[in-house]
């Protein structure tokens, strides 16, 4: 499993390339060349770049749903729709797909957040926003998702 760390602010060209900030090029040097996906977040007006060994594992989930069960096609089709393969040239800069960048609302300013295994590519704007508000009721949230976890022994 890939453990992301870091929050990067960087520019897009006109193209849709982003350089990736090489404290990032770092963490995914062993899984770099493997490739990634690139998708629409489901509750957020991002982007999701998951590295393809995380992303296998992802699948592996959505393929055990039963295709004779209307709603699960219906999920699988909207949560499929849009991917995009992806890769890191060798100047350490990836392509947005077009339709996504329209989808994400991205200007120019950029924000790359890790998200464990995968990283969340945002519009500056629109992270600064969804930050702003999420922090506003952090410690109830953190007690919601958290609170209830008994500690695990490793």
């Amino acid at each position: 499993m890939i453990h992301i760390i870091g929050t990067y602010e960087c520019k897009a060209d006109v193209k849709g390339r982003i350089m990736l900030p090489t404290a990032l090029k770092k963490q995914m040097q062993k899984i770099i060349n493997d490739g990634f996906i690139i998708k629409r977040s489901v509750f957020n007006q991002c982007l999701e770049i998951h590295p393809m060994s995380e992303w296998n594992l992802v699948v592996s989930q959505v393929n055990q749903l039963n295709r004779f069960v209307k709603k699960n096609n219906d999920f699988i089709r909207s949560y499929m729709s849009g991917l995009k393969l992806i890769d890191i040239d060798k100047s350490g800069r990836l392509l947005i797909p077009k339709d996504l960048f329209v989808y994400a609302e991205i200007d120019k300013e950029i924000v790359l957040s890790s998200s464990v295994n995968m990283i969340e590519l945002w519009d500056k704007k629109k992270y600064e926003k969804s930050v702003a508000k999420t922090l506003q009721n952090f410690s109830s949230l953190a007690e919601e998702v958290m609170g209830d976890q008994t500690k695990k022994e490793l």
